[in-house]
């Protein structure tokens, strides 16, 4: 009888371990974000990302003398999110540059509790 209850107890505190770690690997992992093309703060946030680098990219030229065709934002194909020191988003998005559609990537960091959100990354898509 006690026997039992020795293994009983371990298997308890075995299962409270494992489970401890996958809250704990959850926290600062990514999660898919499904259905990306209908969720609208997604959308938002893809329209922000190619908006905000436009802004920055004009005013760079703009100092140096140059110009270049603007990117306009299509949609966000993939998105995932990461609880940090807010929720950062990251984003593949489609854009379209001189008539042709290209695949860009972003990572933005919201913070809703100060209401803000900055473009941390804008790049051509690797993939």
């Amino acid at each position: 009888m006690a026997k039992a209850g020795v293994i009983i107890l371990l298997s308890l505190l075995l299962l409270i371990t494992v489970s401890s770690f996958t809250v704990v690997e959850a926290l600062g992992g990514r999660t898919p974000i499904n259905d990306v093309k209908n969720n609208k703060e997604v959308q938002e946030l893809g329209r922000f990302s190619v908006e905000e680098y436009n802004r920055r990219r004009q005013g760079r030229l703009r100092h140096n003398g140059g110009g270049t065709v603007a990117l306009v934002f299509s949609q966000v194909v993939e998105a995932e999110k990461q609880v940090v020191s807010g929720i950062k988003y990251f984003l593949k998005i489609n854009a379209m540059q001189g008539g042709l559609t290209k695949t860009f990537e972003s990572v933005v960091l919201v913070k809703p509790w100060v209401k803000s959100k900055d473009l941390l990354n804008f790049s051509p898509s690797t993939q």
